[in-house]
């Protein structure tokens, strides 16, 4: 498995793209979608599914566009968010985008809800969903095993976690979620929403007041 990070700038969201066996899922695409494209395209990758951590509007910035112009180059590429977010893609007040820009912004619903325990796969790898409310009611962890990576959105981040104050949040809710994240190989490879990649284990230690 090979993972690209299309760091956009802007709100410090990070875009990965998973690859392997000639395949790819993007997750949280806020990066330009001809980036994107053109990214898979070029390491000879056909892109399958794009992945939703939550519906924030930093993490799904380029989602509408992206189909679009993968629908031009003949690509059919499904949209899955867990079922608790699914509300954030067609209300800008939910997702935050009304709380940044002061107008609203509605994107096309998602192809595939997701639930906890689901899978999705990618080439000969098969990523699991942990559902990790709190951050927002339906935000998510993706997890492979067989590659030793867990994606974390903005449930954790290396040194911090994601705030609890928008739509949806709660506190004790994402405290439970991250005490849960014990239960997993703390040897994972975390890469969260935001910032840089670490061990799950430094991440979890990191926030120790929490757990």
């Amino acid at each position: 498995m090979k993972i690209i990070n299309l760091f956009p700038k802007g709100f410090g969201s990070n875009c990965y793209l998973v690859e392997d066996g000639g395949e790819a899922l993007i997750i949280d695409p806020s990066a330009a979608a001809e980036s994107i494209l053109d990214t898979l395209e070029r390491d000879g990758c056909v892109p399958v599914g794009i992945l939703l951590t939550h519906g924030h509007f930093d993490h799904i910035f380029s989602v509408d566009t992206l189909r679009n112009y993968a629908a031009k180059r003949g690509i059919s590429l499904p949209l899955m968010i867990h079922e608790d977010d699914a509300p954030m893609l067609s209300d800008g007040k939910k997702s935050a985008f009304y709380t940044f820009f002061g107008k609203d912004r509605q994107y096309a619903p998602a192809e595939r809800l997701l639930c906890d325990g689901d899978t999705v796969t990618v080439g000969n790898s098969t990523i699991t969903v942990r559902h990790t409310p709190g951050h927002s009611p339906g935000s998510v962890c993706y997890v492979c095993e067989s590659a030793g990576v867990i994606f974390t959105g903005d449930t954790i981040f290396a040194d911090g976690y994601g705030r609890y104050d928008l739509w949806g949040g709660n506190w004790e809710i994402l405290a439970n979620s991250i005490k849960a994240l014990r239960e997993l190989d703390g040897n994972l490879t975390a890469y969260p929403g935001h910032g840089d990649s670490t061990r799950l284990s430094f991440a979890l230690d990191n926030i120790l007041y929490v757990i």
